[in-house]
């Protein structure tokens, strides 16, 4: 007969590939029923869409067979639910798993394209998907899913129903009003914000996707406070205008506790149908640039395509590179969830240290860290050439404050007067290697 310890012994083989932890430790095994040799285990992902659930289902049924005494391997996959913090007494969001915002710092970069791509290839993949567009002003959602008739049914809770594409559940402030302006002040902005977050009938969903107005205002802050958001995607394209717009969402998310998830850099080049040759229409070297200066990873880079037009075309073909940004999301989420290993940071008049749970140790000597600021006082957002001579460095230079921003980063304020300095956890375990 076996038993739960050897059941348990056997699964902690399983090693999680994003989280780098057998999934014991990880405290995925949920249940374990055991009677007459028939095992019946449940496993507790992170997120619902979880890209390598079934990896985990397969190794399970094969670790456990192979068990002196089992007769009958059952396995179960499921997620962990949130402990959803929510600013109104009834909510449409209560059956929501996980809130997942896409924002961007400057409108025009293919955001709400992005979002429904998103929210169109979980839902094909099977999972309950919902997807909000929030842009009172200017909502884009009705013209990607060429819906412009105003009119909106609610149920006996006063709710407002959403529209269903094909399964997909689909609410905006268009389908209410159409084609009519929406002309309102801040107070009723918000007013009808927090309505359309709280009063939609969702049901149970495994992802709801927040399609935000570009910018970093009232409506986004609001948002954030009105709602448990689980992580933010921020959308750009390799354009250097577009790109110098992201820290700004990045820091405002940070400022609400919302963890960023990563950057999709959409429009990042165009195929011609007829040679297969690569355009750089907007330039390249963006989405690099911001994984070095910020620590948020690029997740995916999206080509111009008919997508961004709209209609069947959207709803109809499929993408690969939007199903890698799905995947790349999904497992960041998953990260999030599970909690990645924080440093403590230090600094004295010398250095800056980050020290990790597991013992390692990065130290970077103040002026070297100084000297590697890459905001855009000190390097040149065109060109990537620094802008800051080290000589200029005082050699007594210290951190007067510092501040972890997000998972990925701390904000370093100097005794030299320079504010803006932004290191990624990343950046200072190179420089402390070479140190």
């Amino acid at each position: 007969m076996p038993t739960e310890d050897a059941i348990r012994t056997a699964l902690a083989q399983i090693i999680d590939p994003d989280l780098n932890q057998d999934i014991i430790s990880l405290g995925f095994l949920k249940t374990c029923d055991i009677r007459d040799g028939h095992v019946a285990i449940e496993l507790e992902l992170t997120t619902p869409a979880c890209p390598v659930r079934d990896m985990f289902r397969d190794r399970a049924q094969e670790l456990i067979s192979s068990l002196p005494g089992v007769a009958s391997v059952q396995v179960r996959l499921s997620s962990r639910k949130v402990e959803r913090s929510l600013r109104a007494e009834q909510s449409g969001l209560d059956a929501v798993d996980s809130l997942i915002a896409v924002a961007s710092g400057k409108g025009g970069v293919g955001k709400s394209t992005v979002a429904a791509s998103l929210a169109l290839e979980l839902s094909r993949e099977g999972h309950r998907v919902g997807l909000l567009d929030m842009d009172i002003f200017g909502p884009s959602i009705p013209t990607l899913f060429e819906h412009h008739e105003p009119g909106l049914e609610g149920n006996a809770n006063n709710q407002v129903l959403p529209m269903d594409f094909g399964g997909l559940k689909v609410m905006s402030f268009g389908f209410w009003l159409g084609d009519t302006p929406a002309i309102m002040r801040g107070p009723m902005v918000t007013n009808y914000v927090q309505q359309f977050l709280h009063q939609v009938a969702w049901g149970e969903l495994d992802y709801l996707f927040l399609d935000l107005p570009p910018g970093t205002g009232d409506v986004q802050i609001t948002i954030t406070q009105s709602a448990q958001i689980d992580g933010a995607l921020i959308v750009t394209t390799p354009h250097v205008l577009s790109a110098a717009d992201v820290g700004k969402a990045i820091r405002m998310f940070d400022k609400v506790n919302v963890p960023v998830l990563g950057v999709i850099e959409n429009m990042s080049y165009f195929v011609a149908p007829d040679t297969g040759n690569q355009y750089r229409i907007f330039g390249e070297g963006a989405g690099q640039r911001i994984a070095e200066r910020y620590g948020v990873p690029v997740l995916a880079q999206i080509p111009i395509s008919a997508t961004h037009f709209g209609g069947p075309t959207l709803r109809n073909e499929r993408s690969s590179h939007v199903a890698s940004a799905v995947d790349a999301a999904v497992r960041q989420l998953g990260r999030s969830r599970a909690g990645m290993m924080h440093p403590e940071i230090l600094s004295d008049a010398h250095a800056v240290t980050l020290q990790w749970p597991d013992g390692t140790i990065d130290r970077v000597p103040n002026t070297d860290l100084r000297a590697a600021c890459g905001c855009a006082v000190c390097v040149d957002e065109f060109t990537g050439e620094p802008k800051l001579d080290p000589s200029t460095i005082p050699p007594d230079i210290k951190a007067n404050a510092l501040d972890r921003v997000g998972n990925y980063a701390v904000s370093v304020e100097w005794s030299d007067g320079h504010t803006t300095g932004f290191f990624p956890y990343d950046r200072i375990r190179q420089l402390a290697r070479r140190a």
